[in-house]
C-alpha cells in the first residue's frame, strides 16, 4: 500500500496524493476519507467521514458491503445496514431488510429470518460485520427525491430479531 495499489494505477493516483508536508521528493500520502479541520491552536478537529464507513469496537466497517451480501440471499430483495447506538451508548449494526415475496420469505417470522440471514452473512463475512439486529420492512424509507433516507432508518423502532443471548464460556 505504501507504494500504491498493485496493477491499479488509477486507484493509486486517486488515493495516494503528493505529500505537501514531506521534504522527500516524490513522497505521497493516503487520502483516507476522514474529514478534519485545523483549529486556531494548530490542532486538528475530527469532523467525521466523507463516506458511510463506521468504526465499531475498533473495526472499520463498510455497511454497503454488508448490504450487498444480504441482497445476494434469495429471501432478500433490498437491504440497508446502518450503525445505531443502543441504550448503553454502544454502536451496533442493524440491517433493514425488504423480503422478496417471490422467494416465499414474507411468511418467515422475525427470528427465523434473522437466523437465516445471520447464517448467510457468517459464511461470507467476518463476525464483527454481522448485524446484531435485523428489521423486516415492507419498503425502505425514501426521501422526497427518491433516495434512501438513512436518518429515517435510525428513527425506526427495532421490533424484530436481535441476536440470541449466548452465555459466556470458559476457554
Amino acid at each position: 500500500m505504501a507504494r500504491g495499489y498493485l496493477n491499479r494505477p488509477e486507484l493509486t493516483a486517486e488515493r495516494l496524493l503528493a505529500d505537501p508536508f514531506s521534504t522527500e521528493p516524490g513522497a505521497r500520502m493516503y487520502r483516507s476519507g476522514d474529514l478534519a479541520r485545523y483549529l486556531p491552536d494548530g490542532n486538528l478537529a475530527f469532523l467525521g467521514r466523507n463516506d458511510d464507513q463506521v468504526k465499531i469496537r475498533g473495526f472499520r466497517i463498510e455497511p454497503g458491503e454488508i448490504a450487498a451480501r444480504l441482497v445476494e440471499h434469495a429471501a432478500v430483495r433490498d437491504a440497508v445496514v446502518v450503525a445505531r447506538q443502543d441504550r448503553a451508548g454502544e454502536q451496533r449494526l442493524v440491517a433493514y431488510v425488504v423480503c422478496a415475496s417471490e422467494a416465499g420469505s414474507d411468511g418467515l417470522d422475525g427470528s427465523e429470518l434473522a437466523g437465516t440471514l445471520r447464517t448467510h452473512l457468517s459464511a461470507r463475512l467476518p463476525d464483527c460485520t454481522v448485524p446484531s439486529a435485523f428489521v423486516h420492512l415492507a419498503a425502505l424509507p425514501l426521501t422526497v427525491n427518491g433516495k434512501l433516507d438513512r436518518k429515517a432508518c435510525r428513527r425506526l423502532r427495532m421490533r424484530h430479531a436481535r441476536a440470541a443471548y449466548e452465555a459466556p464460556a470458559a476457554r
